[in-house]
């Protein structure tokens, strides 16, 4: 006798592939609504964050330290930027699978799969933009919006005169003086660094727990960023990568300000965004530090944004003889950073012209700040003046006791 066996085969196929339709398409509605779900939520968060100060400084204290005990430590780890290494994926990465995508489309498009590839890439950049606003919001975003530093401290927050600003002006140069001899120097006078970029910066950051609220806690390992010299052409320093949990440096730039900067962005992953808030802790963790390379690099920042102020505000013979106390070897230090600027913009047979990368690396940094709600922009680096003024009111230098 013959038997139907193929008809029940073919039925049995037929349920089995209704069955994996069904399968996949749940699987489909379900990262759908991840995906929306999760971007909802860190709009919420942000949007929170905008409205309840009281919740930003919460989270700063006991949530945000989480983040560094466990993906900032996990990065660490790496003996290089993975920051940086995320961005050039996606700078190579995207136009790449963009045209993969466009390939595939084309392909599938005779045997009707195109949709599917669609969703796949869909899905796909999908979740690296959750990833971006994620990160950004919990690294960074709800950051800006904590009460201010003054305030978390207790650090007065009146205004003060010209000639109290002419004081502290005067009281930082007797400081750099001193420890412009005390560091070693090249044979034209420049400032060289011999102390290290990692441990020493930690030890300064972590030596501000007992005086000022969330410092306690894992500190992430500082790191150079490998195309330092591009980095210059963007007139930056350092930077911290939010979706990574990195401070970052410019292996470049002028050594004698490097130990500062290390230390603002280090400041940055202690969960303090503005600007003129990691400078003024820079400052302080350099100045607190027992390597003099370090005190010497903090006041030398310090120095520029005091002298930015006292040129803005106080009177011709002030400035005449502001400049004047400055002694050589800091002036060398001076000009030996201005010497490096200058020879990036002049540089020639780059990828990009220094000058259009700077124009956009500004425009960009001023809409990030503005975005955040600063709204002096880049100008706020300079507040970090009046912290100063305010707390050395009442304190003194390392050098002054």
């Amino acid at each position: 006798m013959k038997t139907k066996v193929i008809p029940e085969q073919a039925t049995a196929q037929g349920v089995d592939v209704k069955m994996s339709n069904k399968t996949d398409k749940k699987h489909k509605h379900t990262q759908l609504k991840w995906l929306i779900g999760s971007t909802l939520f860190f709009v919420l968060l942000n949007v929170l964050a905008w409205k309840s100060t009281p919740f930003c400084d919460f989270y700063q204290k006991n949530i945000f330290p989480l983040w560094a005990q466990t993906y900032g430590r996990a990065t660490s780890v790496l003996p290089f930027s993975f920051g940086e290494l995320l961005i050039a994926i996606a700078v190579f990465g995207i136009p790449i699978s963009l045209l993969v995508m466009i390939v595939l489309l084309i392909i599938k498009i005779k045997k009707g799969r195109r949709g599917k590839v669609a969703r796949v890439f869909g899905f796909i950049y999908g979740w690296i933009l959750v990833f971006i606003l994620g990160t950004e919001t919990l690294n960074c975003f709800v950051l800006y919006h904590t009460s201010s530093f003054e305030k978390l401290n207790g650090i007065s927050t009146e205004e003060h005169t010209n000639e109290e600003l002419k004081e502290l002006g005067f009281r930082i140069v007797v400081q750099i003086n001193q420890l412009s001899t005390q560091v070693h120097r090249d044979e034209d006078g420049h400032f060289i660094l011999t102390s290290d970029t990692d441990d020493t910066a930690r030890a300064a950051i972590e030596g501000l727990e007992d005086e000022f609220v969330c410092f306690g806690g894992y500190v992430v390992h500082p790191k150079p960023i490998y195309c330092s010299f591009f980095m210059s052409q963007m007139d930056l320093m350092g930077i911290y990568f939010p979706f990574s949990m990195e401070a970052n440096y410019n292996a470049d730039m002028y050594k004698a300000k490097l130990p500062n900067t290390i230390c603002h962005e280090l400041a940055h992953t202690k969960g303090f965004m503005r600007e003129e808030e990691a400078n003024y802790i820079a400052f302080v963790a350099c100045d607190r530090c027992d390597d003099v390379e370090y005190r010497y690099s903090g006041y030398l920042s310090a120095l520029t944004y005091v002298r930015n102020k006292i040129f803005e505000f106080c009177d011709e013979e002030t400035k005449y003889e502001f400049d004047n106390a400055i002694c050589d070897e800091v002036w060398a230090d001076i000009d030996g950073n201005r010497e490096y600027w200058e020879s990036v913009e002049e540089a020639e047979d780059t990828v990009f012209e220094s000058e259009s990368v700077s124009e956009v690396s500004e425009k960009a940094m001023e809409t990030s700040l503005h975005a955040n709600g600063v709204e002096d922009g880049i100008a706020s680096y300079g507040r970090m003046v009046d912290l100063m003024l305010n707390y050395y009111d009442e304190h003194k230098f390392v050098g002054e006791e």
